[in-house]
C-alpha cells in the first residue's frame, strides 16, 4: 500500500502545497525524460504477492502483525486488512533463467510465511476473493492499525459523502450498501512488473493494454463473493466500487473512477498518463515533503518523487506506471495489476510467462498495436474476459470476434512463445510455464472453473458456509501440494472439517432468500407465498427493510377458524394477523442460544436482525436439516 506517513485532512494551504510539489515532480520527471537520464540498458522483471490469513475454520483471521513481528521486513509489509499480507520478490533481469528464479523466491517466501502461520495458529490461502470471507469481516475492527488506511477509508469518504453501493450481477446477483473501503481487503492479487525505458514506453504499455484480457481470461480465480456466484474474475467489479469516489448528479456528466482500464491509447509519453491522472483525481493522502527535485538533479542526485508517487499509490489503473530508483538509476515500470492472487504459485509464474512472452511477441507481430486494434475493443475485451473468463468473445487483429480459447490457443500462445524466445529466456522454462497454462485453457479448468464446479458438486449437501470452508480447505491442501490447478480433483464436503464448526452460529445456515410483505399488503397474500413457496412464516418489514411483524401458518388458519378473513370489499390487512412481539437474534448468535430461546418460547422461527435491518431467518425445519445431516454422518460411519 506505499508510503504510511500521511495525512487526509490537509488544510488549503497545505493541499496547495502538496499540489505543487505534485506538480514540481511531473516536471521534474518530465526533464529526466527530455534529458535521456531514465535508464535503459537494461529489462528486469519483479511481482508482488498477496494473500489472506485463515483459521482453523477456514474463516479469515486477523493475525498480520503477529506475523509481521517474526517475518523479515525487506520483504513482508501490511495490507489494508489484518488477515491479508503482501511480500514483495527482488527484481531480476527478464534473460534466460528468470522465470524459474522468480519461481524459487517466490515459493521460498511461501513456505516461510505459511510455516510462520502455523506458528501463530493460522494458515495462508491463494485466491483472488477468499470463498469464506463474510460482510462481518469487513468492518473497521480488521482494518491493519496504520494511518495510511484510516486516512484512506476518510479521504474517500469525505468524497463519496455516502454510503457505498455495490451491484454486481453473474449468474447470481449481489447488492449491498458498506459504510467503509474494507470491501478492497476482498481482493488478492499476484501483480507482476516490467521495466520498459521512456522511448518505448507508450508502445509497451499500449500492448499491455491490449493483452490484459486473455491473459486474464486464462487467469480467473475469483468467482464468488459471500457465497454468490459472480463474474469469472469478481475482484475486476468489486475494487471499482470499493474505491468509487463518483456520486450521481442530476445531469448526464462522465466521472473517471479511481480504478480503470483507462480511456485511450497513450501517444507520446508515460506523462499523459500522470497528467490526467493529476487532472481527474483529488488528491486523497498527502504529506509534509521537504524534497527538492531539480536541487537533486544539479547536485547530481536522483529524485524521489514523493508526491507523484503518493498520489500515482491512489489511482488504480489496471496496468499503472510506476517510477522507481533501482541501484541509483531512475526507471519506469508497467504494473500489472490484473492477476489475482493463486491458484498455486506455479500458476502464477504460468501467468507472468504468458504476460511477458506475449508483450514482446505482440511487439514483434505487430509493432504499434494502435494501428490494428481499437482501444474500445481492448476495453470490451478486457471486461468480457473478467465476466466471462475463457468463455468471452474477443475482439483482435486480422480476426472477427473470436472465443478466449481458440484465439489464446491457435494464435497467442504460438506469439508468447516467440516472444520468451526473443527475450532468450530458457526453452526448458518457456515449454514449461506456457504448457502449463495451454493445459488449463484446453481443459478450461481455469480457478475459477474449480471453485465453481466444486461447489455445484456439493450442491444440496452441508449448509453454505459448510461448502465455502470446504472449498477454502480444500484449496489450501491443493496449493501446498504444488500440482497446477488443471490437475486438481474438485473439492469435498468432508474436506470442511467436521459439520460442528458451521453450524456454531446462526449465521453460517440461516435462510437470506426472503419473502416478505408489508403492514398493509393484502393477507391472501401471505396465504399464497406460503402454498407456492412451501414456507410457514413470513416476515413484515417497511420500505427500510425494518422488521415489524411476523405472519405464521397458524396465525392465518386462527384467522380463518374465526370467520375473519375480510370480504371482497374489506379486504384484511397483513397488520391486523401479524405478531408484534417477536423474539429475534442475531447473525453472531450461538446456535444453541437460539434453539433454547425458541423452546422457551414455544416458537417455531426466528427473524435474524443486524443493525435493525432483517437480515435472514432461521426456522424449526433448518435445525431438523442440520439435525439430519448430523444423523447421517454418525450413523453412516457407525
Amino acid at each position: 500500500m506505499g508510503e504510511h506517513d500521511v495525512q487526509h485532512d490537509l488544510e488549503a494551504a497545505e493541499l496547495r502545497v502538496f499540489m505543487q510539489n505534485l506538480l514540481t515532480d511531473l516536471r521534474a520527471l518530465e526533464h529526466m525524460i527530455r534529458e535521456g537520464m531514465i535508464e535503459t540498458d537494461v529489462r528486469r522483471i519483479g511481482a508482488e504477492q498477496e494473500l489472506f490469513l485463515v483459521d482453523a475454520h477456514r474463516a479469515p483471521v486477523p493475525r498480520a502483525m503477529e506475523l509481521l513481528a517474526d517475518l523479515d521486513p525487506d520483504y513482508f509489509t501490511t495490507e489494508l486488512a489484518l488477515y491479508n499480507l503482501e511480500f514483495n520478490l527482488d527484481p531480476l533481469s527478464l534473460d534466460h533463467d528468470c522465470l524459474s528464479r522468480l519461481d524459487r523466491d517466490l515459493n521460498r517466501h511461501l513456505d516461510e510465511v505459511r510455516r510462520v502461520a502455523h506458528q501463530h495458529a493460522a494458515d495462508i490461502a491463494l485466491v483472488g476473493i477468499l470463498p469464506t470471507l463474510a460482510k462481518k469481516h469487513l468492518t473497521l475492527d480488521f482494518m491493519t492499525p496504520r494511518p495510511r488506511y484510516f486516512a484512506l477509508n476518510d479521504a474517500i469518504h469525505r468524497l463519496r459523502g455516502s454510503e457505498f453501493e455495490f451491484r454486481i450481477k453473474g449468474p447470481d446477483e449481489l447488492t449491498f450498501k458498506h459504510d467503509n473501503v474494507m470491501a478492497e481487503a476482498c481482493n488478492t492479487s499476484f501483480q507482476i512488473h516490467f521495466q520498459v525505458d521512456d522511448r518505448e514506453f507508450p508502445r509497451l504499455y499500449n500492448i499491455a493494454q491490449a493483452v490484459a484480457a486473455p491473459v486474464l481470461a486464462a487467469a480467473v480465480n475469483s468467482p464468488m463473493l459471500f457465497g454468490k456466484r459472480l463474474w469469472r474474475e469478481t475482484r475486476i467489479a468489486l475494487f471499482q466500487q470499493s474505491v468509487d469516489t463518483r456520486t450521481a448528479t442530476e445531469h448526464v456528466r462522465e466521472q473517471r473512477p479511481r480504478v480503470s482500464f483507462g480511456r485511450r491509447w497513450v501517444e507520446k509519453s508515460v506523462l499523459e498518463i500522470f497528467q490526467e491522472d493529476i487532472a481527474r483525481f483529488r488528491v486523497l493522502l498527502g504529506k509534509e515533503i521537504d524534497e527538492d527535485p531539480f536541487g537533486d538533479l544539479e547536485r547530481g542526485e536522483i529524485p524521489k518523487l514523493s508526491a507523484l508517487r503518493l498520489h500515482n499509490g491512489t489511482v488504480y489503473r489496471w496496468n499503472r506506471p510506476c517510477y522507481g530508483i533501482s541501484e541509483g538509476k531512475p526507471h519506469l515500470r508497467i504494473e500489472n495489476r490484473v492477476l489475482p492472487a493463486g491458484p498455486t504459485a506455479l500458476d502464477e509464474i504460468a501467468n507472468a510467462a504468458f504476460w511477458f512472452g506475449l508483450i514482446k511477441g505482440v511487439e514483434d507481430r505487430y509493432g504499434d498495436i494502435t494501428r490494428h486494434m481499437e482501444f474500445d475493443h481492448a476495453k470490451e475485451n478486457f471486461l468480457a474476459a473478467a465476466r466471462l473468463g475463457l468463455q468471452a468473445q474477443f475482439f483482435w487483429p486480422e480476426r472477427p470476434p473470436t472465443p478466449a480459447r481458440e484465439l489464446i490457443l491457435e494464435e497467442l500462445l504460438p506469439m508468447a512463445r516467440a516472444g520468451l524466445d526473443h527475450l532468450g529466456i530458457d526453452p526448458d522454462d518457456r515449454d514449461r510455464y506456457l504448457g502449463i497454462l495451454e493445459q488449463r485453457v484446453s481443459l478450461d479448468r481455469t480457478g475459477s472453473r474449480w471453485l465453481l464446479d466444486s461447489m455445484a458438486r456439493m450442491s444440496g449437501s452441508g449448509g453454505t458456509a459448510e461448502r465455502l470452508a470446504a472449498l477454502t480447505s480444500a484449496a489450501i491442501a491443493r496449493q501446498e501440494e504444488g500440482k497446477p490447478v488443471h490437475e486438481w480433483r474438485l473439492a469435498d464436503l468432508e474436506e470442511a472439517g467436521g459439520w460442528e464448526r458451521h453450524y456454531s452460529r446462526i449465521e453460517q445456515f440461516m435462510t437470506t432468500d426472503l419473502f416478505t410483505v408489508s403492514k398493509d399488503e393484502l393477507v391472501d397474500l401471505v396465504a399464497c407465498l406460503m402454498d407456492w413457496e412451501h414456507i410457514r412464516h413470513v416476515p413484515v418489514e417497511d420500505n427500510e427493510h425494518r422488521l415489524v411483524g411476523l405472519v405464521s401458518h397458524r396465525s392465518l388458519l386462527r384467522l380463518m377458524a374465526q370467520g375473519k378473513g375480510g370480504t371482497r370489499d374489506d379486504p384484511t390487512p397483513v397488520s391486523e394477523v401479524m405478531h408484534k412481539k417477536l423474539f429475534t437474534v442475531a447473525p453472531e448468535t450461538p446456535t444453541l442460544e437460539a434453539i433454547a430461546l425458541m423452546k422457551r418460547h414455544k416458537i417455531g422461527c426466528l427473524p435474524v436482525v443486524k443493525s435493525d435491518r432483517l437480515v435472514g431467518i432461521v426456522t424449526e425445519r433448518d435445525f431438523m436439516n442440520v439435525a439430519a445431516q448430523l444423523l447421517e454422518q454418525v450413523l453412516g460411519t457407525a
